[in-house]
């Protein structure tokens, strides 16, 4: 155990921002499967803004490193790219 003042505040702030920085990539994960099971693209685009935000505030505070952030992010993009837009019906060809 610590001797000194500020090695036993030290400890108390390194639990806080531990579960701070855990909560905060749990939830960003949370998030990151709700925006893969998504089916409609407007709804889709709207939790890609804010998952990317959320990934780009963890890779900022150095929870997860930078190119994971920006590999998650291209790989979430082409997702919610790939989602078709809402159907319309189709003319019917009367021949």
């Amino acid at each position: 155990m610590a001797n000194h003042k500020s090695a036993l505040k030290r400890i108390r702030a390194n639990e806080t921002k531990r579960l701070r920085n855990r909560y905060q990539h749990k939830t960003t994960r949370t998030a990151i499967k709700r925006l893969r099971a998504t089916t409609d693209k407007a709804e889709a685009w709207t939790l890609y803004k804010t998952v990317a935000s959320m990934l780009d505030r963890l890779a900022k505070k150095n929870v997860i490193h930078k190119n994971k952030a920006a590999n998650n992010k291209s790989k979430l993009a082409r997702f919610v790219n790939t989602l078709a837009a809402p159907a319309t019906p189709a003319p019917t060809a009367t021949a």
